[in-house]
């Protein structure tokens, strides 16, 4: 179990010109968008949270709340509250800030995710081995799955990382390739590489092709790349050739089509995987029944059971004779 280690901390009105941005802190950007509307509220109501540092010689740096503080500078005002802490080793200098911004989820995945080996190498140099997803879930305040999530995206080659860099500096409401939309993509292509590997020849082509169909509104939504991973499962899980699934995603893939995911999945497996849920349910009814109302001394049937047993008896009749 990871132990840290906070020392008291102080209230003081401190001189803004005295305070430095941490060259630490992983937040990325600052949208003006954001920005504008806090410094709208400090302008009517003053700075009410204060922000944190540490001391650093005759200045501060900053730990929590470089908005108020850059909103603070524009604003020309003087001094602001601020809580003061000793000066944090480098590894609880960056812990510090992940806690704090994890609890509130300010920060891009993306700024996470870049952070992250910093984190992992600091821990290695003070504690002398690699932490574990657990250990850095709870030195981070991060849950293993956001730091799955963000692995996602520290393993995409750079060229992905500058578009997606590209669209984090936009305001949000003009973003069109999320943190989500390669997360969930490089989650299906990872099941696809896994289960598929003859569907995948070029994966940066791949990867272009889904960026291109989902900027053209082909693909329509990025949840869509779990129907991929279940064509890629479909293999296991429906007994489905490796020829035919392959074939599939190649078409997903072909960049010169206009074919969707959800199209090849609603055509070619979603009925299958509908009537696996549907023998999944009748085994389990089945089951139930068996050793639940077949033995000599069960009570009678509860009458609201016993209509909806022969529902379902009359409608699994009409099946077999429609069905032959």
């Amino acid at each position: 179990m990871i132990q840290q280690t906070f020392r008291p901390s102080q209230l003081k009105e401190i001189p803004t010109e005295k305070i430095s941005r941490n060259p630490d802190n992983p937040r990325l950007f600052f949208r003006s968008d954001e920005l504008g509307s806090l410094m709208a509220s400090i302008r009517r109501y003053g700075i009410q949270v204060p922000i944190t540092v540490f001391e650093d010689d005759d200045h501060f740096t900053l730990i929590d709340g470089e908005r108020r503080w850059r909103c603070a500078d524009k604003l020309n005002i003087k001094k602001m509250p601020a809580l003061i802490l000793p000066r944090p080793s480098p590894l609880d200098n960056l812990l510090i800030m992940f806690n704090i911004h994890a609890l509130r989820e300010q920060w891009d995945y993306l700024t996470i995710a870049n952070k992250l080996p910093d984190v992992i190498d600091l821990f290695k140099k003070e504690r002398g081995y690699e932490p574990n997803e657990p250990e850095l879930s709870e030195a981070t305040g991060l849950t293993r799955g956001q730091i799955r999530r963000c692995r996602f995206l520290l393993d995409l080659p750079s060229k992905y990382k500058a578009q997606l860099l590209s669209e984090l500096a936009l305001p949000k409401h003009k973003q069109q390739l999320s943190e989500d939309f390669f997360i969930e993509m490089e989650r299906s292509l990872k099941t696809v590489q896994n289960r598929v590997p003859s569907a995948i020849k070029d994966i940066n082509q791949v990867r272009d092709a889904l960026i291109k169909k989902f900027r053209k509104g082909v693909i329509d939504n990025v949840t869509d790349f779990r129907k991929l991973s279940k064509i890629a499962t479909s293999i296991s899980n429906l007994g489905i050739r490796e020829a035919k699934a392959s074939s599939a995603i190649r078409e997903i893939f072909d960049a010169k089509n206009d074919v969707s995911i959800d199209e090849v999945f609603s055509e070619h497996f979603e009925l299958r995987y509908d009537e696996r849920k549907i023998k999944m349910s009748i085994e389990s009814i089945a089951d139930f029944l068996e050793s639940s109302f077949l033995a000599a001394d069960h009570p009678p049937l509860d009458a609201d059971l016993r209509a909806l047993l022969r529902k379902l008896d009359r409608l699994i009749q009409k099946v077999l004779e429609d069905r032959g």
